[in-house]
């Protein structure tokens, strides 16, 4: 089919490549993952959804897939990256490398990367519950860029840096020390972010922990952040597409812009998703009886940043807004935000942490 010339400005391919794939295609500014209406798709011989957050920017989309009880996916390989969290179920995936194919076993909980252009298949290891997973890629910026499913979907060029040391697949991995909030964990696959062990990183506040992913040595980035009951962390900004979705734990997020009043909210708990748009501040809050976990995907990581915004983001996300960071500290947020805290924990019937803290 031939455009009338009226038709052929601003352009989307990416968008329009996702209205032929027939499967729901939600766009918000969160979303409760386990919960959304999944279809079958033909494309992975499964049950799927794309997810499109206000905040994701250019580069970066998600999608659902949903693999039945007993069930596998039809074989993929594709030019772009994507890194896969584990919503609920247990199953296995494969991937086809230079040195022979490489299975490993994964369950709720788990993180992987899929090496640039390796084939894989995923299986549910359950005969009676389904498995959900969900990816965070950068196929828009594939495709916006090619335009060209050939090139993305059927390329034999193979990218053999990308798939990791064997001992990776049996969720082993290489700790690279660099500082607190930068220290990175190398592998392709983690059995389990619920019990993965972080690293302190006082300068974000509140006794929190962190640890940066590198997988499969690509340019998607993942870290993971905790909050120890009772705390909060502090409030920052940066560009768009970073992914934010709760691991552990429940809780919420404000955010807002600079000059703005109006604080407001977004309730988490496990599987819950958000992407804060460009530049928007926003902080986020443990309001249980148990630390909470957050798992943030992105395009361009500490090791490849690959956008300049970004390398201001990792060099300033723990520095203060007054000395070009991209932090605000404790003393100079809003009060409003610590009282509305301790409200909400004194109906959970939880021990605010937050004073004490600050104070010290």
């Amino acid at each position: 089919m031939v455009r009338p010339l009226a038709d052929k400005l601003l352009l989307d391919p990416y968008l329009d490549w996702v209205k032929g794939e027939g499967i729901p295609v939600y766009e918000d500014f969160g979303f409760d993952l386990p919960a959304l209406e999944v279809r079958p798709w033909s494309r992975m011989d499964a049950l799927g959804a794309y997810v499109h957050c206000l905040g994701r920017g250019d580069w970066v989309n998600m999608y659902v897939c949903e693999i039945p009880p007993g069930g596998q996916t039809s074989p993929q390989r594709h030019l772009f990256e994507e890194v896969v969290y584990v919503l609920s179920g247990r199953g296995s995936t494969s991937v086809e490398t230079p040195g022979g194919e490489r299975t490993f076993e994964w369950h709720t909980g788990s993180l992987f990367a899929l090496p640039l252009n390796a084939r894989y298949r995923h299986f549910n290891g359950s005969g009676r519950e389904a498995a959900r997973i969900v990816s965070t890629t950068d196929l828009p910026m594939m495709l916006d860029v090619f335009r060209d499913d050939d090139f993305i979907w059927r390329n034999d060029a193979v990218f053999a840096e990308r798939f990791g040391d064997e001992r990776h697949y049996r969720g082993e991995g290489t700790f690279v020390p660099t500082r607190p909030g930068r220290h990175m964990w190398e592998t392709n696959f983690v059995p389990d972010l619920r019990t993965f062990e972080l690293r302190t990183w006082k300068e974000r506040g509140a006794g929190g922990s962190n640890i940066m992913f590198v997988l499969a040595e690509g340019t998607m980035h993942a870290h993971m952040s905790e909050m120890p009951v009772g705390t909060y962390k502090k409030g920052h900004r940066h560009g768009a597409d970073f992914h934010v979705m709760t691991v552990t734990g429940t809780g919420y997020s404000l955010y807002w812009y600079e000059g703005e009043n109006e604080l407001r909210r977004f309730d988490w708990k496990h599987g819950a998703v958000f992407a804060p748009t460009d530049m928007l501040y926003h902080q986020h809050f443990n309001t249980g009886a148990e630390p909470a976990r957050y798992l943030a995907t992105a395009f361009g990581g500490l090791r490849y940043p690959t956008l300049a915004d970004k390398r201001k983001t990792f060099m300033g996300m723990d520095v203060s807004v007054k000395e070009g960071g991209r932090q605000i500290e404790y003393e100079d947020e809003d009060p409003r935000i610590i009282r509305m805290y301790e409200e909400e924990l004194r109906r959970s019937g939880v021990p605010s942490k937050m004073r004490e803290l600050i104070r010290t």
